[in-house]
């Protein structure tokens, strides 16, 4: 048998054979035997089938199973000689020739991708320069009246108007659709903000410029994306009524108000909800300055200081990602033009290549740095973060956590996770300096 193994470079290898008839043919004898002793094929006795009997009815399975037995023993020799291990791969290895000639032979070429060797340097000389953020009075100030206002209780007002922006109103209303009443699309002396968008686009809007006991019909259209598939589309009109329009009434900010936000056993002051208030526009800001300006700078600059093989597969798995975005956003005519001039998609496919290599030149770079800082984030860790954001949400967390693993997403969500926290380290590291 012919066999080469090479690397191509640090990051990928070529194996390369011709595989000789006689080692199919011996390979075949030997799936053969092993597939008699268990096949159960009418007329003979489960373990006794003649092996000329099941090469005969299962021809092309078996001579499948001996081509795959012989690649296999392929790859293993080839990984072998150029001393990479298991555990060195990514991704799985992919056959870029399998060409049977006429003498039976096979001549096959396997393409294999490992991990990088990456020296990041002193990587640490190259964090940008951390500026401290701290509240401001003013911030804080803002905050607190934020707080007030949303926690203020709502009251009639005073004289009666007609209901505008920002109102709470008071309403019955029941939904039609093609004159018919569709179901949880009625409800009585229901409390609505006017502009908080929590209703079908143009119903709020409607009510505005409405008087006390006034009945109005409101027509809307339901969107494309509306969880009720009976309503997706349809347009439909609302008997509405005007009870009462409410609004906030003035909160006073002082101790007695602070104690709604304080723990209990805490000093629950003004003083003190203000400290607490200043600590959290801080670590937001903090948190917005590190993910929009520092993180992206750290990244870029690595990406261009630190040099190393990437895996060929894993950049093509990038370049056919991003493609595919963009052939989403493209028309029928567009897409018609690329399916009639396949240079056409390979022109993208170069376009897309150098920033498909940024990214997973970033993401092994990451790695690299989770790796030196001894930073890792545990699966509890991804699950605690989904569940929490999937209650803020409204959503049943099980069932967001359940779509992520179906489409693959969990590996993706716990290297950003990754990556924000080694990046948030050294950036900490810095400002600490």
């Amino acid at each position: 048998m012919e066999f080469n193994a090479k690397r191509v470079d640090e990051a990928n290898a070529e194996i390369s054979a011709t595989l000789a008839k006689e080692t199919i043919e011996s390979n075949l004898d030997k799936v053969a035997k092993q597939a008699a002793k268990t096949l159960d094929i009418q007329g003979f006795r489960k373990g006794k089938v003649p092996v000329a009997v099941v090469k005969q009815r299962y021809a092309d399975k078996l001579r499948e199973d001996a081509e795959g037995e012989a690649l296999r023993a392929v790859l293993a020799d080839g990984l072998k000689e150029l001393n990479i291990e298991n555990s060195d791969l990514v991704g799985e290895p992919a056959i870029s020739k399998f060409d049977k000639k006429e003498d039976g032979s096979i001549e096959i070429e396997i393409k294999v991708a490992t991990k990088p060797q990456i020296d990041l340097g002193d990587y640490k000389s190259l964090v940008p320069a951390v500026e401290s953020k701290e509240a401001t009075e003013e911030e804080i100030n803002a905050r607190l009246e934020q707080m007030a206002k949303q926690n203020a209780p709502l009251q009639k007002i005073a004289r009666k108007r007609m209901v505008r922006e920002g109102d709470h109103v008071v309403i019955d209303f029941e939904g039609f659709v093609d004159g018919v009443a569709f179901d949880g699309g009625k409800a009585e002396e229901y409390v609505l903000e006017i502009g908080s968008g929590s209703f079908i686009p143009g119903f709020e809007d409607q009510i505005i410029g409405m008087k006390y006991e006034e009945e109005k019909d409101i027509t809307v259209t339901f969107p494309e994306q509306y969880q009720a598939e009976n309503l997706k589309g349809k347009e439909a009109v609302f008997k509405v009524k005007l009870h009462e329009i409410q609004e906030k009434a003035e909160a006073e900010i002082n101790d007695e108000f602070a104690k709604q936000f304080l723990p209990d056993g805490e000093d629950a002051t003004l003083e003190n909800l203000k400290a607490k208030i200043s600590e959290q526009i801080t670590a937001e800001a903090k948190a917005k300055y590190y993910r929009e300006d520092l993180k992206p700078a750290y990244l870029e600059t690595l990406v261009e200081k630190t040099s190393f093989a990437l895996p060929s597969s894993v950049v093509d798995q990038e370049i056919n990602y991003a493609l595919n975005n963009k052939v989403r956003t493209m028309s029928e005519d567009e897409i018609k033009a690329l399916q009639e001039d396949p240079s056409k998609v390979e022109e993208m496919r170069n376009e897309l290549k150098e920033d498909a290599e940024n990214s997973v030149k970033a993401t092994f770079i990451v790695d690299a740095l989770a790796k030196a800082e001894e930073v890792d984030v545990s699966d509890q860790e991804v699950m605690q973060v989904l569940y929490f954001e999937a209650m803020q949400m409204g959503q049943n967390p099980q069932e967001v956590v359940k779509q992520y693993q179906d489409n693959g997403y969990l590996p993706a969500i716990k290297m950003s996770m990754i990556e924000d926290k080694v990046i948030t380290k050294l950036l900490d590291e810095k400002l600490g300096k």
